[in-house]
């Protein structure tokens, strides 16, 4: 399959970067590696923090603020979703206006600030409904759930996190990214190994998370869990700042939606226009600084370079409203060709969304004890897949990228659509798995947790495919001032899957119960439940999924072959 932009790419772009100080970088000071390191701290640092919250926020929703099972677990989803659709606001800042270092450090403190309250409110009573325990008295019913100052004052700082991170998370990996010089053929290999040492220092703090801080969370209490996601976070604001002085910074070049805007206003305008058999004949195709080449596909958007017969006779220049390069229109060309693979990823992170909820629950109601004096946290489940990732990451990169390049020729093993592909076929048994065991657990009254593994471990290898191609695929795709915004697209899947979820289990619970109340996951009992029916379901419309992605990604492929 294709693998990206650089095979539309004419003319090299000159380096732009800048340091802290706003001087021209020093290739022998600024960027690289050494450079990149500092972005990984903040990026494992981060995802402690973060994931330590999110991936056990459905047991302190649950027992601690009284919410019903299935409304927790919509409170997760739509934290999550939030985190990973205001990325999209975190890349247009940090292209537009901020650029990615003064978009990091800013909504960086507003996260602190976030788990700071997070914790604070955990601490004292007095900020909580009152202690009752969920399911002791009938379905929990007698609970008083938290509403007034207590719900305002959890939501706010729960949405403070979601806007931090979310910003943060797409100019992470760009800013990271940066730090090689993209106009550089001989950089591509080590932008690969960059991405893959992202998702090393991703699963790095997962597993940390998931491990350490969920059993301070259940051994010592959510306010000591919560304090300790908040010196994470400070940890990684610290490794953001010790790196300034050897950073190469993208300088932001206004709004990068008013090109955008411009290619779609002079299309229509000149919709009546023909556009001519020589692209050569199309504005800024040959005055030596167009960027892409001109390509075939969504040839109405061709219009906005036809040059109107006053502009062709020299006697005036038309408005940038009426009359776009071939580079700005090639660019958006390059978005609406992304769309599609965009979209096929969001069944993939709606399966996601299960393991950070109900599987969790899941586990819950399983037997955790190990050992006469061990007991699993049913959250610290999901560092499995992230504990087997940190040894196949390296072993992906040393070993299996090396053999594939030989077999393929391609700089990174396989391409990123590939990789995007495997992964989402992978996934598909994740929930097999999971359906196979919940059915198990209804019939047994004390299976072990360690049955629910195999989801982890499968959705975990299905991970590493997808989700590191994905960002590297956008990545690539992304021309001078889009860098963030089109790497944020990557986390807009994760929102609209965890959204998609939430929708997902109102509209199960609708149709399976025929308006009795009693759906697939309407209780809050798993046994009264039927969250392995749930489980099927996912499991198939993953599998239709894939099909439809291999669709788009031959597709895509046909595009971009020159």
């Amino acid at each position: 399959m294709g693998d990206s932009l650089e095979k539309t790419k004419s003319i090299l772009s000159v380096d732009t970067c800048v340091d802290w100080r706003g001087r021209p970088c020093n290739s022998n000071k600024h960027g690289g590696m050494g450079a990149a390191a500092f972005v990984l701290g903040l990026q494992a640092f981060e995802m402690m923090a973060i994931a330590a919250v999110g991936n056990n926020l459905i047991t302190y929703v649950y027992s601690e603020m009284h919410f019903p099972l299935s409304k927790a677990a919509n409170v997760v989803t739509n934290f999550v979703g939030t985190v990973f659709l205001l990325s999209l606001l975190g890349g247009f800042l940090s292209d537009s206006y901020l650029g990615s270092f003064r978009t990091m450090l800013i909504f960086g403190f507003i996260e602190l600030s976030g788990f700071t309250v997070l914790t604070v409110q955990a601490h004292y009573p007095g900020l909580r409904p009152a202690a009752c325990e969920m399911g002791s008295s009938g379905e929990g019913d007698e609970c008083e759930e938290a509403k007034g100052y207590k719900a305002l004052m959890f939501f706010s700082a729960l949405y403070l996190v979601a806007l931090g991170s979310g910003c943060l998370k797409p100019n992470i990996i760009s800013h990271g990214a940066d730090q090689f010089q993209k106009q550089d053929p001989t950089q591509f290999k080590k932008l690969s190994t960059f991405f893959n040492c992202a998702y090393f220092a991703f699963c790095t703090g997962e597993l940390i998370a998931l491990t350490l801080l969920v059993w301070v969370q259940t051994h010592s209490g959510m306010d000591l869990g919560f304090g300790v996601s908040t010196a994470a976070m400070l940890l990684a604001l610290i490794s953001l700042l010790s790196g300034a002085s050897f950073f190469r910074n993208n300088p932001p070049r206004g709004s990068i939606f008013t090109p955008i805007a411009q290619v779609f206003v002079a299309a229509f305008t000149k919709r009546k226009q023909i556009c001519p058999s020589n692209s050569e004949m199309l504005h800024g195709s040959h005055n030596g600084v167009v960027k892409l080449l001109h390509t075939d596909n969504f040839r109405f958007l061709d219009k906005a370079c036809i040059k109107s017969e006053e502009t062709r006779g020299g006697t005036r220049e038309e408005s940038p409203w009426k009359l776009c390069t071939v580079t700005q229109v090639e660019q958006v060309k390059i978005i609406l060709s992304v769309i599609p693979i965009f979209a096929c990823t969001i069944i993939f992170n709606t399966i996601l969304a299960q393991l950070q909820t109900f599987s969790v629950q899941q586990g819950a109601s399983m037997n955790t004890t190990l050992t006469n004096s061990f007991q699993i946290p049913p959250a610290s489940l999901q560092s499995i897949p992230y504990l087997i990732l940190i040894f196949l990451v390296p072993l992906y990169e040393t070993a299996f990228v090396p053999l594939a390049r030989r077999l393929t020729a391609t700089d990174s093993g396989i391409t990123p659509l590939q990789r995007v592909g495997t992964g989402l076929f992978v996934a598909t048994f994740s929930m097999v798995s999971a359906a196979l065991v919940e059915q198990k657990r209804r019939h047994s009254s004390n299976l072990s947790i360690l049955w629910i593994a195999p989801q982890f471990v499968i959705f975990g290898i299905s991970e590493l495919f997808t989700a590191v191609g994905l960002v590297e695929f956008f990545y690539k795709q992304s021309v001078e001032g889009m860098q963030s915004f089109l790497t944020a697209m990557t986390y807009c899947s994760y929102s609209f899957g965890f959204y998609l979820s939430s929708l997902l289990v109102s509209v199960v619970n609708k149709v399976s119960g025929g308006g009795s109340g009693g759906g697939w996951l309407s209780h809050n009992d798993l046994n009264k439940d039927r969250l392995d029916l749930f489980y099927w379901l996912l499991a198939g419309l993953s599998l239709v999924n894939f099909i439809n992605y291999l669709f788009w990604a031959n597709r895509y492929s046909q595009l971009v072959a020159p």
